[in-house]
């Protein structure tokens, strides 16, 4: 038989044990104290054991029981919230969807990463994939369009929470008969006269400006900065000899044709953070779980 005992006795005993004061712990509970102390009597008289030891001043120590109890009951609570949990996620069956937003340079390992991810609460889960410009995909977050998105170098914005998983440096690709071809890092003074491609700024809008305002720090000039929208369109210029690009690393890897060289820049400005963004008003368990457990697969 199971015993009599009520999940407000079970939070009754872990606040008190965390606490361990009674007017505190009935403050949390928004209980008055004789109330706690009836809850507490109650489970300790029908089972015959002690769970805390009182003191005169209403502060009260844990017995070698209270504390064998409390570990349990908190994992009882666990499990109670965990079957609600899973009640919900099979009443929601394959509606649930999870829409995702992400930059068409991304990383495809990360994409990887999303899809092998699997929820226990959410055994029907479906990942519904966007490609988007990093500007679009802040906006399509916050406008709610988006669960949540991957996005390198987000803005500063009191709507959104990013909590970056990897960091993105700026390389160069360079014609093999660059005279920095064969340098280990690439200085942008190298590349001072040379025409420069970029990604148009509505792609990556700060990565963009931080490359143009470097520059001017160091008083170079581009003669003309051609704007492309992919990273292959970027390296078929270099390799066309119309000038030399600064590409994230992860657009360039395993693309790169023979006669172009990637070298890391040795400017350490120019290092980015790629994040996982959330709208920050919402509240949806299923977003925020997803967001946890790919955070914890792509660790910095």
């Amino acid at each position: 038989m199971f015993p009599n005992i009520e999940v407000r006795h079970l939070l009754a005993v872990i606040r008190l044990a965390e606490e361990l004061n009674f007017t505190r712990a009935a403050d949390r509970l928004h209980i008055t104290q004789s109330a706690l102390s009836k809850q507490i009597t109650e489970i300790e008289e029908q089972h015959r054991f002690h769970l805390f030891i009182r003191n005169h001043n209403r502060k009260v120590e844990l017995t070698d029981v209270g504390r064998i109890f409390v570990q349990e009951a908190r994992s009882a609570l666990l499990h109670i919230d965990r079957a609600v949990q899973l009640g919900r996620a099979a009443l929601e069956g394959s509606d649930t969807t999870l829409t995702i937003g992400h930059s068409p340079d991304a990383d495809q390992a990360w994409i990887s990463a999303i899809l092998a991810i699997h929820l226990p609460l959410y055994p029907k889960l479906r990942i519904q994939l966007v490609s988007e410009f990093s500007s679009e995909l802040v906006r399509s977050v916050m406008a709610g369009e988006l669960n949540l998105a991957l996005v390198t170098a987000p803005p500063e914005n009191s709507q959104i929470t990013a909590v970056a998983f990897a960091q993105s440096p700026l390389y160069a690709a360079l014609p093999q008969t660059h005279a920095a071809a064969q340098k280990q890092y690439v200085a942008l003074e190298d590349l001072a006269t040379d025409d420069w491609i970029l990604f148009a700024r509505r792609v990556h809008p700060l990565v963009h400006d931080q490359i143009m305002d470097a520059a001017q720090r160091k008083g170079i000039a581009p003669k003309h900065a051609h704007a492309t929208i992919t990273a292959q369109q970027a390296l078929h210029l270099v390799s066309e000899h119309v000038g030399v690009a600064i590409l994230t690393k992860s657009t360039v890897v395993g693309v790169t044709p023979e006669s172009v060289v990637v070298k890391p820049l040795s400017e350490t400005s120019l290092c980015f953070e790629t994040c996982v963004i959330v709208r920050s008003d919402d509240d949806s368990r299923l977003a925020s779980e997803f967001a946890r457990s790919f955070l914890r697969c792509t660790k910095l």
